[in-house]
């Protein structure tokens, strides 16, 4: 679980660890599925040993049971997240990693490239078709949808590249 998120979350209000993820699970619909709820703890944790969160105090003379933590934000947190909203990021394409890949394969001719670029589109277009049937199972506008709207467009455009690849690694081949 990325900590920044965490963070964000718990800029809106104190929260316990089920809450939080309640709030995920609600935001993500069925993408949050597949988050383990044991990782918003762990990640509490490490949050707490660095100062970004804090626990509340119980009222006086009671214990707090250890499901039940409230967590806040602390300054540094609070900065954290800020910082981290103001981060301009993408992720960074593993496809170059992949064209590297090619090139070592025909270099040393170990393999065909287009024979590789074949094996790469079909796993593409299973994560497409996957992503594509997730989101037709998604509200209309929800968080979940535009998410997996953009999983799709990535997938497409990834896919349009191996077909750039293939074109380009076909000509090399026959000597054209």
């Amino acid at each position: 679980m990325q900590q920044e998120v965490v963070l964000a979350l718990l800029a809106k209000e104190p929260s316990q660890g089920y809450q939080l993820r309640a709030r995920l699970d609600e935001a993500l619909g069925s993408l949050g599925e597949g988050l383990n709820a044991g990782h918003i703890y762990v990640t509490l944790g490490r949050l707490e040993k660095t100062g970004m969160v804090a626990l509340e105090e119980p009222p006086e003379g009671r214990t707090q049971r250890a499901d039940r933590k409230v967590y806040y934000l602390t300054p540094a947190g609070q900065e954290r997240v800020f910082q981290w909203l103001s981060e301009v990021s993408w992720p960074r394409p593993d496809l170059a990693e992949f064209h590297l890949k090619l090139v070592a394969a025909a270099q040393a001719r170990l393999a065909d490239p287009v024979s590789i670029v074949d094996a790469q589109r079909r796993a593409l277009l299973r994560r497409l078709r996957d992503a594509q049937r997730a989101a037709m199972g998604e509200p209309d506008h929800s968080n979940a949808a535009l998410l997996l709207e953009g999983v799709v467009l990535r997938l497409q455009a990834d896919l349009r590249w191996l077909e750039a690849c293939e074109r380009s690694w076909a000509r090399r081949r026959d000597g054209s």
